[in-house]
């Protein structure tokens, strides 16, 4: 039985849709770049350094709500979640 408190209809309203821009927020790409370091015998030298950086709105082309994350796919083909970024 439905409880007369909190129709279907509030539930539809509460969970409302979520649009690309707020869709490329929640995802990251990482970028890998290399930095002035040191090498293993000490000397200067270039080093890997993994960055994530957001994913613009504009580039999304498709996204979709799994509810516990989010994906995002690119106009260049390339596919983000938001799980990976917590990991």
């Amino acid at each position: 039985m439905p409880d007369p408190k909190n129709p279907p209809e509030a539930d539809k309203a509460k969970s409302r849709e979520l649009t690309s821009a707020e869709a490329a927020k929640l995802v990251q790409r990482k970028v890998v770049e290399l930095v002035d370091g040191k090498g293993e015998d000490g000397k200067p030298t270039k080093v890997r350094r993994e960055k994530r950086v957001p994913v613009k709105a504009d580039e999304v082309l498709s996204f979709r709500d799994y509810d516990t994350h989010v994906v995002v796919v690119t106009r260049d083909g390339q596919k983000f979640s938001s799980a990976d970024a917590e990991a």
